[in-house]
């Protein structure tokens, strides 16, 4: 099937397509704000420039377009009917991409989930999972608990003060 479009007017239209601070990802942002969660944003010293990183709970939250990396079993991944050949391999290197980086960060010690852009219609659930992933990790059996961290109530402890 030949595209409807000139190619100036595909291009045209294909140059308004934006990688950084789209719906979704703004909708992220802003749900993630609320919960009380600080975060940066496109830190590109991290593989795949992760759309929001919580450095505090060493936590990086992808927010992928369904049609652009391939959501399973949603309506909006549907294949372009023109250029066929050309859409699938862009895509397979989409997804091919997404697992290098998020492979890459776990490696560095990283936490990743992905928010599929679909997902974003039920913004509760999504905090929830966001949420649970951010939880510490259950202690290992017969391991002793570590020493709490001092907080901002707790006195100093008096290191190098002369009695």
């Amino acid at each position: 099937m030949a595209d409807t479009l000139t190619i100036e007017e595909r291009s045209r239209l294909m140059a308004k397509i934006k990688g950084k601070n789209t719906g979704p990802e703004r909708a992220m942002r802003s749900l993630l704000h609320r919960a009380g969660y600080r975060f940066r944003l496109h830190v590109r010293g991290l593989p795949g420039t992760p759309d929001i990183v919580l450095p505090r709970h060493r936590a990086i939250v992808f927010v992928h377009g369904c049609f652009w990396h391939r959501h399973p079993r949603c309506k909006t991944a549907a294949m372009p009917k023109s250029h066929r050949k050309f859409w699938a391999e862009k895509f397979a290197r989409n997804i091919a991409n997404d697992r290098k980086h998020r492979r890459k960060l776990r490696r560095l010690g990283w936490r990743v989930v992905t928010v599929w852009e679909c997902q974003l219609r039920h913004p509760e659930q999504v905090l929830a999972r966001i949420e649970k992933a951010l939880r510490p990790a259950p202690r290992a059996y017969g391991l002793p608990d570590p020493a709490p961290l001092p907080t901002a109530a707790e006195p100093r402890a008096a290191y190098g003060l002369r009695t």
